[in-house]
């Protein structure tokens, strides 16, 4: 159940409301380490279980994701004109799915990108810690 800071008015969301305000969304940011250099990128994903599937190509952000030393991974909603709005941040450890079974079960999910060009590679993102907050809006 959410709870809210009296402090800042922010309300914590449960662990089953980040995953459940995530399902309703497709598109996040993918925040890796290259070199030691922070970077984001927009991906397309969706939901697997406590998980995260991306469709993605080879390069560096899968290398970067499968062998750096975690990766971080934020969804959110925003509606300007009300001033609400919430976020989600996993942190966990980025694995290339690579086995048959398990590359049929990730082409199941149709996690659709928006960027042109064959894809074809899979990234899945296991969660180590979910958070997640909410701004309630304002008259």
């Amino acid at each position: 159940m959410s709870e809210i800071d009296r402090r800042t008015g922010m309300e914590t969301l449960s662990e089953d409301e980040c995953w459940s305000l995530m399902k309703k969304t497709a598109v996040g940011r993918l925040a890796v380490s290259i070199g030691g250099v922070p970077d984001i990128f927009p991906v397309n994903y969706v939901v697997d279980g406590r998980s995260i599937v991306v469709n993605t190509a080879p390069g560096t952000k899968l290398a970067a994701a499968v062998f750096g030393e975690g990766v971080a991974f934020e969804v959110d909603s925003v509606d300007e004109d009300r001033k609400l709005g919430w976020s989600i941040v996993i942190q966990g450890t980025g694995t290339e799915i690579e086995k048959l079974d398990d590359l049929m079960d990730a082409e199941s999910l149709d996690v659709e990108p928006w960027a042109d060009g064959y894809k074809g590679r899979f990234l899945r993102i296991d969660t180590d810690r979910i958070s997640g907050r909410r701004i309630p809006g304002h008259d």
